[in-house]
């Protein structure tokens, strides 16, 4: 440990005695010595700030240990799954206001980045940066064509910093994990992980700008969303250059009201937004906090969504996408059963969880809110509870869930935000009926065909070698003389059995695809039967 690591102790253990933080160990389950330590220990000596709540405390001491903690703090302010209702409100306070460095060390490091004198990239370049984050800050600057645009850099040594108190928030988090068997059910290491992860992801600009373009190309031409353009030719690892939006914020409630917006339909299409990223595209902008969302000035009644800072970005495989729509109708429809059937074939729950139990427990959370007004019902605090319920049967939180989950929980706000009496419910049924639908639609399964298709091949040729080692056993021992078949037969018998395997792979598919949802599936039922047949003429076919 060198000295540079002991004062950062030292930094992190005068926080934490400022702001008492041992009261919030209290709260759990800890082990005797443990109390004992907290409550003996010298920080006893200092009263805990009067006015000041358990998490405006924690808050408070993230502020004060700098950018890392300050961007942990938001991350854990996320996990809702995890955290008490009332820390996780707290910490989502925290917001990227941190003091900006020097204008010369920013020159500097981007000189350093592009390889060439500022003067020679951009005409004009503003000293005063528009915005400071946890690990960047943003300067506004004129390419030599007149284009206006926003230069991005990484805080310098950065990366030091937060090697450092990563390895400070492990010894935490391993700790807690050992003396506390509440503190192995928040699962601290792998908080810290997925910390680790985010943050030095958003060190990486050249990801950032990756995202960018997908998330620009994605929506290319749409009247919901715009994504600025990102200049390739200057993008580097530790700078990024994107086109300069120009845009009311999107929690200016009065300068939209001042341009006429169309309010509910500007709720409207933030959740259609939401669910055409998750759905259509499987790659959805997951930190769509206010900060980062702009409203076009143009034709204010036809409201036109401007998104910037990409560093962090979700994704689902077609498998979740598949079990969430279905899950999300099953809720609707108040279908408990069916959401726990779907939890327990998706592997989100264990496969021996029992349907009754699991429907029951998911019944008693959601039916009082269900005798709510429509408008009243927040779809995000549903999936949070849901997800409480489930970790009570033993759910293993998806990271890729809890993206979504915090996403859809800031897009609602925001919508209700815009306009109170925003019905998401209305919404978002629509849009996932829809998309059920097409997903069934014989040119959309033609797709997916031609991938089994290309697989058949290599499944023949598997299924003729296994036969065909099995054929060379002898079935007899060594001493008893065994006829062997002539070649011609032993093929024939290949072929057959083959044959047979391909019909019972397609007859599966095919039943499978008729035992679906016959509302959302009938599209396609002519398809699945085809299928069922071919595979059973192919079964029950004479040799």
């Amino acid at each position: 440990m060198n000295f540079t690591a002991l004062w950062r102790l030292l930094r992190i253990l005068h926080i934490f005695v400022r702001y008492r933080l041992d009261q919030l160990l209290l709260d759990l389950p800890l082990p005797w010595y443990g109390r004992l330590l907290l409550k003996i220990g010298p920080w006893r000596l200092r009263p805990a700030p009067r006015d000041l709540t358990r998490g405006a405390r924690l808050r408070r001491a993230f502020e004060d240990l700098g950018p890392v903690f300050i961007k942990f703090g938001q991350i854990l302010s996320t996990r809702r799954d995890l955290m008490p209702d009332d820390i996780a409100l707290e910490l989502a306070f925290l917001q990227d206001k941190v003091p900006p460095f020097a204008p010369a060390i920013a020159r500097a490091r981007i000189e350093e980045q592009l390889g060439e004198p500022i003067e020679h990239v951009f005409s004009r370049f503003s000293d005063e940066p528009l915005a400071s984050a946890s690990v960047a800050q943003v300067h506004a600057a004129t390419l030599h064509d007149g284009s206006e645009v926003v230069v991005k850099v990484t805080r310098p040594d950065i990366g030091p910093v937060i090697h450092q108190d990563m390895q400070w928030l492990y010894l935490c988090a391993r700790t807690l994990e050992k003396v506390s068997s509440e503190g192995r059910r928040l699962r601290p290491v792998e908080v810290v992980r997925d910390y680790e992860s985010t943050i030095f992801d958003e060190l990486d600009l050249h990801r950032e700008a990756a995202n960018a373009s997908q998330l620009r190309r994605n929506f290319e031409g749409s009247d919901l969303l715009y994504i600025p353009k990102v200049y390739w030719e200057w993008c580097k690892p530790r700078v990024m250059v994107m086109e300069r939006i120009s845009g009311v914020p999107v929690t200016n409630l009065d300068a939209l009201n001042d341009q006429r917006t169309d309010m509910k339909k500007l709720a409207e299409r933030g959740v259609e937004i939401f669910f055409t990223q998750v759905f259509r595209d499987s790659f959805f902008h997951a930190d769509m906090h206010p900060g980062n969302i702009f409203v076009s000035r143009a034709h204010p009644w036809e409201p036109q969504y401007i998104a910037i800072d990409f560093g962090i970005v979700g994704s689902l495989t077609p498998q979740d996408q598949s079990y969430l729509a279905r899950n999300l109708l099953a809720f609707f429809k108040r279908d408990y059963r069916r959401v726990a059937q779907l939890h327990i074939d998706s592997g989100w729950v264990p496969a021996d969880t029992r349907v009754n139990e699991f429907e029951a427990a998911i019944r008693s959370v959601c039916e009082p809110i269900f005798e709510r007004p429509l408008r009243d019902i927040s779809f995000g605090q549903l999936l949070l509870r849901l997800f409480q319920t489930a970790r009570r049967f033993n759910m293993e939180i998806q990271p890729q869930l809890v993206l979504l989950q915090k996403t859809l929980l800031n897009i609602e706000g925001l919508g209700r935000q815009l306009y109170p009496d925003l019905d998401l419910w209305s919404t978002a049924q629509p849009y996932l009926e829809r998309w059920m639908r097409e997903r069934a639609m014989p040119h959309q399964r033609l797709h997916h065909w031609q991938e089994y298709a290309e697989q058949v091949p290599e499944l023949l040729a598997d299924a003729r070698q296994a036969l065909h080692n099995l054929a060379e056993k002898p079935e007899h021992p060594p001493h008893r003389a065994r006829q062997t078949p002539a070649p011609s037969e032993a093929a024939r018998r290949d072929n057959s059995l083959a044959l047979r395997l391909v019909g019972l792979v397609l007859a599966v598919a095919g039943a499978g695809g008729l035992g679906a949802d016959y509302s959302l599936w009938a599209q396609a039922q002519p398809l699945y039967w085809l299928v069922l047949a071919s595979g059973s003429w192919l079964i029950l076919r004479r040799p």
